[in-house]
């Protein structure tokens, strides 16, 4: 049968969390999948757990340059192998939820017009309670945004969201249509943090996103969290305030100031309220 879903999976020495992330796709009912890894070491330390798994749904790829751990950059090497009408971009430390692939099939055959569907996510990890607390909190929160700007449509307040409150979702949480992928160029290797950000407000902008309202991901979540920590230190700060900025002059630059502003002021006033 024809594959449906092309899973492509960045990784970085993490050869447990690999395995288990490579297994929650290949055990999806319902959906044909096919598995992309592509390995950003030097070593290609994930040989081996791809030849342990011996199944011909998974691929390894290793990268000719790597790179140190540039999500964007190994993406990019990854999706245009996909031979799927679906790609998702699974980080190689997260678990995907049992039956999110056929939901977000059977979400796409509702809305043909949409180029994206996301769902919940979900943190677990080995980290502080505190933590834990946290995170649960930002993504249930995120949903209940998620779920409310729906009533929207497809992509104003959804971009709206990502641009000037919160990131509803984190990478592994969605699924792209390939053909969307293949017209916006993929993730812009340009931007270094928050490019899985970037990349979905350009898709979201352009096709329209649709949001599952079930568990997509668990995301496993470590100590301290890059973007979003409850007590962040004054680099993080600054991390998140540059990539916000790049963000925001990436939008004005390809949609105009006029848009951007007007999309910040509805995200202020009306949504904030809703």
């Amino acid at each position: 049968m024809a594959i449906e879903f092309s899973v492509v999976i960045p990784t970085f020495r993490r050869p447990r969390e690999l395995k288990e992330a490579i297994v929650s796709v290949l055990s999806q009912d319902m959906v044909e999948v096919e598995v992309i890894v592509v390995d950003d070491t030097p070593e290609g330390s994930a040989r081996e757990v791809n030849d342990g798994l011996s199944d011909d749904r998974v691929t390894y790829l290793k990268n000719p340059e790597p790179t140190g751990g540039i999500p964007s950059i190994v993406r990019n090497l990854g999706w245009p192998h996909a031979r799927g009408e679906f790609v998702h971009f699974l980080d190689d430390d997260d678990i995907v939820s049992p039956g999110y692939y056929a939901a977000a099939r059977e979400a796409f055959a509702k809305h043909p017009g949409i180029g994206i569907v996301f769902g919940r996510v979900e943190p677990f990890g080995n980290c502080p309670k505190a933590q834990l607390d946290h995170e649960r909190r930002y993504f249930a929160d995120a949903a209940i945004k998620a779920a409310r700007s729906g009533r929207f449509g497809s992509r104003c307040a959804f971009t709206g969201r990502m641009l000037f409150d919160k990131a509803l979702f984190v990478c592994s949480a969605s699924v792209v249509r390939r053909d969307c992928i293949a017209m916006l160029g993929g993730f812009d290797p340009e931007i270094r943090l928050m490019e899985d950000a970037e990349f979905h407000v350009r898709a979201i902008r352009q096709f329209g996103a649709y949001f599952l309202d079930r568990v997509a991901v668990r995301y496993r979540i470590s100590s301290p969290s890059l973007m979003h920590s409850p007590q962040p230190s004054q680099s993080q700060i600054e991390a998140q305030r540059y990539g916000h900025r790049q963000l925001h002059r990436k939008y004005k630059q390809q949609r105009g100031a006029l848009e951007f502003y007007a999309l910040a002021f509805f995200t202020r006033t009306l949504l904030k309220f809703v």
